[in-house]
């Protein structure tokens, strides 16, 4: 189990494993584009050298991206969704050069296309995302908090794609926050347990390497992405030590998204507290 969180990487790749080990990460999230659109930097053979270089001195093993944000692969626009399949597949091929253990994505919403609709026509993109890949890094679908016809707010539905795709490739980030706010209770041990048997049930823990982890602003189904500092938030502190306690969640890397102030640091000690104490 290591904890780290989502870093920049401005002014250079190779700068986000420096911001991370100043943190204090073990391990670290970057986007390895923009998040809101516009073109990826070139991954030329000095960068890519470059920040493997960096990323090892500074005693890094593992890392992982997070896809752009515009990401909607059941979108009643063309250019919108064929550009969701193209964007995530070449992250996929980028995190392959890098090095990175996964890139996770949000599917999506089913308000243009209808939920029956939006399911095949992400099945469908996911398919085409990894069809012929041969790279080395996961793609995860990552779990939503539940807002609207957001996709992926539920396990059964994410199981339901795993089901349909059937590629080991394909694998599932958790996410506290985005869990509690689509209605499963991480609040004390027994909401833990009860919530980790059933994801276990559903989609199957060894289909899921990592979490982000973080507290949240909005109640239990409150079906909002608001993130917030470790204990300051409605899920709480004695939720997170449970998680970071349990026994069969050992080989999750816990990723924070909680905001970048000071107070990101402490969030860090928090974990580390509860796993080494």
């Amino acid at each position: 189990m290591k904890f780290g969180a989502h870093v920049s990487a401005a002014g250079g790749l190779w700068n986000a494993p420096l911001n991370a080990k100043e943190l204090g990460c073990e391990t670290y999230q970057i986007f390895s584009r923009p998040p809101q659109g516009g073109p990826a930097p070139k991954l030329t053979k000095e960068l890519i050298q470059q920040f493997r270089k960096t990323h090892e001195e500074c005693g890094f093993k593992e890392f992982v991206i997070h896809a752009p944000y515009f990401i909607n692969f059941a979108s009643a626009t063309p250019r919108i969704r064929h550009g969701s399949v193209a964007v995530v597949r070449d992250e996929l091929e980028r995190g392959s050069l890098l090095g990175a253990a996964s890139v996770m994505f949000h599917p999506g919403s089913a308000k243009d296309m209808g939920e029956k609709e939006a399911h095949k026509a992400t099945i469908e993109g996911i398919k085409e995302v990894l069809k012929g890949y041969k790279g080395s890094t996961q793609l995860l679908i990552e779990i939503s908090a539940g807002s609207g016809m957001v996709m992926g707010d539920n396990f059964e539905e994410i199981a339901m794609f795993l089901d349909k795709i059937k590629v080991k490739k394909l694998g599932v980030c958790f996410d506290t926050q985005h869990a509690f706010a689509s209605g499963y209770d991480l609040r004390t041990k027994a909401a833990v347990d009860a919530t980790v048997k059933k994801l276990d049930a559903t989609i199957g823990l060894e289909r899921v390497p990592m979490t982000h982890c973080n507290d949240s602003k909005v109640e239990l189904n409150g079906k909002k992405d608001r993130h917030e500092h470790l204990g300051e938030g409605h899920i709480g502190l004695d939720g997170f030590k449970a998680l970071v306690q349990h026994p069969k969640l050992k080989h999750w890397l816990f990723q924070l998204e909680t905001p970048w102030d000071d107070a990101l640091k402490k969030d860090l000690a928090l974990l580390k507290k509860f796993r080494d104490g």
